[in-house]
């Protein structure tokens, strides 16, 4: 059977095969012959080509980023508001939830809302009340730094790029150096009083790159930025402080100085701090130090007359009684305000009070309104001008407010000679109460000499200082070491980079002891900043894009020499609050570098499209389809800083082209390293990012950043949207309140980065 089947089988494909087979030549003779059909020439049909889809109004998905860009057409509290100003206050750590992420939520009338940069920030230093999981304070300022530094971190409104370590180099004849290190809340104008010196003549040599003006009494007094060299001297030069900044950059109440303090919430909210000093306390002249003396500076320089010494208004916003009242008493039959300082009280030769706002009576670093430092009264008040309170706050008797025959303040003169006189006998003229006194200042160089006040009574740890002279001068960072080397500086401070750091470790490595050195990590970082409102860095897509694109671990390796690293937000890893939100479970993204997740998650933000508003082939920059009722008229304008990118109209939509313009600064190794590793990076370019660069003084980039001419730099037309600079955390207050503000009466002159967290957005009419 099986033999039958295989035979017919094999008869069927001859046959098939036969029927197939079509001859291409003559058969054998006597055969008839088969030829295939001629073909015939048929039209080929056109082929069907579907038209390419080009972007319109419907193809827009609706993004929390476009809400930000709508506020400009808005009225703050009547059409939407921040979520903490409708229902921050109330809130504690136990109304908020979690979720896997970190990202921190409340629920309000059956509605949940996510918390944004704004309400962490506000929440972080006025909602610090403890619950049972935050046991105290300092528990729950942690729990909300935790949730701001995770919320910052996936909103990334700058790349931090390298945050290095820094090295002291001294003189081995400082001693103590290695005892009582710097740090960076503790800098050696901090730390020298636990020093001394085996020179000759007892002294150290120190300095800055920041010349001296010689304004050694208020180094602030008429500026909004004083030299750091002067802010040193004032630090020097002023002590005995009711409140002080520690060596772990905390703040505490001081000791040696305070006798008691008492802290009093009011029955109306407010918040009372009475203080106590000890009767022991003396100036630099061996006179004792009162009350009187530590309330003379707020009560003369909140006045009208200290504005016009000035030029500029010193705001007590945050003590009782100043704003409308006392600030406004220009003297006898002053037509507003009144003379009592209501917030300020007078209780007897060594005891004074301070009353603080309902608003600030519940700020986590509340204490530091109890910061007072002592001025020599009759130094700022004049002569035989009394500080009184008869029971409704302190006042000055009518003699400070006496004006000459053009109607200026006598004492006005007065102020701005003591402030600004950089002659010995200014100096001379009225006592100090820090560790040092100032003994000359040489105009011709800008160095200064300070000698050791016999009578200072000890910082906050009790420590007098034990180096006889201070001699404060300008360094040149090009010279610093062989300045150094030849005997004229006995320290170099913040020594950082490969080159410069690799140099003084050698130096004082092979001296055989003659040099040390310490180091410490910086507490900040150099950083990639955005206007965070303004052109395609608006979006997060776009600024998480250009971390993921570069590799931020190198370029700290290549900045830094190997003398540093990189952090994922803006923390100080040696702080108390980054120990206490990691060991609360705080986990960050650390932005690994990949082109591939940089193109992910632009076109998941919708950075689809070219020019023409087609799918992105990979030609030239992405662009981003935004619609033409969300768009603002800076973005409309939008443009690469040669011209040959722009912001388009297609179908009703705008199309904004993925080109970053970056303003660096010139003579900056920083901006240098950024040409490779930013403009010229392979990975920017694989995504479809183009970047274009402008190199500037520090004045005019920082007008651009402003978008104002601060510096009278600015033209008035946007262009740039990328920065690099720096930032620090060295402040013994992490407070960044109001800085990430939404609220436009605040926004230009508080905002951190210029963003705006879609999450703090209240709308208030859906």
């Amino acid at each position: 059977m099986k033999k039958l089947t295989a035979l017919l089988l094999a008869l069927l494909m001859v046959l098939a095969f036969a029927a197939c087979k079509t001859p291409t030549t003559p058969e054998e003779p006597g055969t008839e012959a088969t030829t295939a059909p001629e073909p015939v020439d048929e039209p080929t049909p056109e082929p069907v080509v579907e038209p390419e889809k080009v972007v319109s109004p419907e193809d827009i998905k609706e993004q929390a980023e476009f809400d930000v860009m709508t506020l400009g057409n808005f009225e703050y509290g009547k059409d939407y508001s921040s979520l903490y100003d409708q229902y921050g206050k109330g809130i504690t750590l136990d109304d908020v939830t979690e979720d896997d992420e970190g990202n921190a939520y409340i629920t309000v009338d059956g509605e949940e809302h996510q918390l944004g940069l704004d309400f962490l920030t506000m929440a972080m230093v006025y909602n610090t009340t403890p619950t049972a999981k935050y046991p105290t304070e300092e528990d729950a300022y942690a729990a909300w730094w935790r949730m701001y530094i995770t919320r910052w971190n996936y909103l990334l409104p700058e790349v931090p790029l390298y945050s290095n370590e820094y090295y002291d180099l001294y003189n081995a004849q400082i001693k103590g150096v290695q005892e009582h290190p710097t740090n960076p809340f503790w800098s050696p104008t901090n730390a020298l009083i636990d020093w001394t010196s085996d020179k000759e003549d007892h002294s150290i040599i120190i300095g800055n790159s920041t010349e001296l003006s010689g304004q050694f009494r208020y180094a602030t007094f008429g500026k909004s930025s004083p030299a750091a060299s002067d802010n040193d001297i004032e630090a020097l030069t002023t002590g005995l402080e009711t409140v002080v900044s520690n060596k772990e950059g905390g703040y505490q109440w001081n000791d040696t100085v305070v006798d008691s303090h008492e802290e009093k919430i009011n029955e109306d909210g407010t918040l009372t701090f009475t203080i106590k000093i000890k009767e022991d306390l003396l100036f630099s002249d061996g006179s004792p130090i009162t009350a009187k003396d530590y309330l003379a500076f707020p009560m003369a320089f909140a006045t009208p007359v200290a504005t016009e010494a000035s030029g500029r208004q010193v705001s007590y916003r945050t003590t009782v009684g100043w704003q409308g009242a006392y600030e406004k008493y220009t003297g006898p039959n002053s037509e507003e305000g009144t003379k009592e300082f209501s917030g300020l009280h007078l209780i007897d030769d060594y005891t004074f009070a301070v009353t603080v706002p309902e608003d600030y009576a519940n700020y986590f670093y509340k204490i530091i309104y109890g910061a007072f430092s002592p001025f020599y009264a009759a130094a700022v008040l004049g002569e035989g001008v009394e500080i009184k309170d008869d029971g409704n706050g302190c006042y000055l008797s009518d003699e400070f407010y006496a004006k000459d025959a053009e109607g200026k303040y006598v004492q006005a003169a007065a102020i701005k000679k003591l402030c600004t006189d950089t002659s010995a006998e200014n100096y001379a003229a009225y006592p100090w109460s820090g560790p040092y006194v100032v003994e000359s200042f040489d105009n011709t160089d800008a160095s200064a000499v300070l000698v050791k006040n016999e009578y200072f009574k000890g910082n906050y740890e009790g420590v007098k200082p034990g180096i006889e002279k201070i001699i404060y001068k300008r360094v040149v960072a090009a010279t610093q070491l062989e300045d150094f080397k030849a005997g004229g500086l006995d320290v170099i401070a913040a020594i950082t980079g490969g080159a410069p750091t690799d140099e003084a470790l050698k130096l004082a490595d092979g001296s055989d002891g003659k040099y040390v050195y310490t180091h410490y990590s910086r507490a900040g970082y150099g950083k990639l900043g955005f206007r965070a409102d303004y052109g395609p860095a608006q979006f997060r897509s776009v600024r998480a894009a250009i971390a993921l694109c570069m590799d931020r671990a190198q370029f700290a390796k290549d900045f830094t020499g190997g003398y540093g690293g990189v952090v994922d937000g803006p923390y100080y890893t040696g702080s108390w609050m980054y120990k206490a939100a990691v060991a609360q479970g705080m986990i960050l993204d650390s932005y690994a570098t990949s082109a591939d997740a940089a193109i992910e998650v632009l076109e998941e933000d919708g950075w689809i499209y070219d020019a023409e508003g087609k799918p992105y082939s990979g030609e030239g920059p992405r662009y981003k389809a935004i619609p033409a009722d969300k768009i603002n008229d800076n973005d409309k304008i939008y443009q690469s800083k040669d011209g040959t990118y722009k912001t388009v109209e297609v179908n009703g939509v705008y199309l904004m082209p993925l080109v970053i313009n970056w303003f660096g600064t010139a003579d900056n190794e920083f901006t240098d390293l950024l040409q490779t590793g930013f403009r010229e990076n392979d990975n920017v370019k694989a995504a479809g990012m183009i970047v274009y660069n402008q190199i500037g003084d520090f004045g005019p980039m920082l007008d651009e950043l402003y978008q104002a001419a601060v510096y009278g730099f600015y033209a008035g037309t946007p262009m740039y949207c990328a920065f690099n600079f720096a930032t620090g955390f060295n402040s013994a207050a992490y407070d960044f309140a109001f800085n990430m503000t939404i609220d436009p009466s605040m926004y230009d002159d508080y905002s951190q980065y210029y963003i705006k967290d879609a999450a703090d957005i209240l709308w208030l009419n859906k």
